[in-house]
């Protein structure tokens, strides 16, 4: 199944700029991220790394999900401690697994996204989300539970842009899709990007996550190992070697 979507004009105002500086975070007292220091600039950043690098945490750091220390700047204002805060000051969540209420139709679902605002705005936000997801309007009062796996990560996405974010962010999007699902999502995240809100991307698939990217990150256990330009750590011997397989080489390549 392929979206097609007009421009999307959800998100916030202001190209949102993130700075993370020394970083850490983990679960009791279990530190996963130790003093990591990251920008997300306007555009769309994505982090890469194997499973058990620690990619979730940051974005659960990020959202408020766990305590974190460290310094973090939205627009060089610091960042608040609470989810609820962190929402309101422009910053979404897409999480692993999309987490919708499968019992509730996409409308609900989406309406859910927009529960901050007063009902007239979250009304015509509404209308903006279907006309930047076409297909979820045909799908409007189906359960969303009922979907396929790209339909329901579709949803997910809209919800998240209903809050009018300047900065998203997403957790594994492409994870259990179709290959040709993976494009269309990869693709809708891009112009995203393109219309004004920043983007920023934890993914597995490498390659197609980097030929989207403007810049990205490498996270191993819970340090970054590499960053760059994301045609740059594409060229990397070094990402080509870990993380594409050897068949990906180009010859005139440095290691980065």
């Amino acid at each position: 199944m392929m979206w097609h979507s007009s421009p999307f004009v959800l998100g916030g105002t202001a190209h949102a700029h993130l700075k993370v500086q020394g970083l850490s975070a983990g679960y009791g007292a279990f530190l996963v991220l130790r003093d990591l220091t990251l920008e997300v600039k306007p555009g769309l950043t994505v982090i890469l790394g194997p499973n058990g690098a620690g990619k979730t945490t940051l974005l659960k750091a990020l959202s408020g999900l766990i305590p974190r220390s460290g310094e973090v700047q939205l627009n060089g204002e610091a960042l608040p401690k609470k989810t609820s805060d962190i929402v309101k000051g422009g910053m979404a969540l897409v999480p692993e697994g999309r987490q919708l209420f499968p019992q509730m139709t996409v409308t609900e679902n989406l309406e859910l996204g927009g529960w901050l605002v007063a009902k007239a705005e979250r009304a015509r936000r509404l209308e903006q989300a279907f006309n930047d997801f076409p297909k979820l309007r045909e799908r409007a009062q189906q359960l969303a539970g009922t979907m396929s796996g790209g339909e329901q990560q579709m949803v997910a996405v809209a919800r998240a842009m209903m809050s009018a974010p300047r900065l998203l962010m997403l957790d594994e999007p492409s994870l259990g899709l179709a290959p040709r699902m993976v494009d269309e999502l990869l693709a809708i995240t891009r112009r995203i990007a393109d219309a004004g809100t920043t983007v920023l991307m934890v993914e597995q698939n490498v390659k197609k996550a980097l030929a989207v990217a403007d810049r990205g990150y490498v996270l191993e256990r819970g340090t970054l190992v590499a960053s760059g330009p994301a045609a740059l750590l594409t060229r990397s011997s070094v990402i080509r070697e870990a993380y594409l397989g050897a068949g990906a080489a180009v010859p005139t390549a440095k290691a980065a």
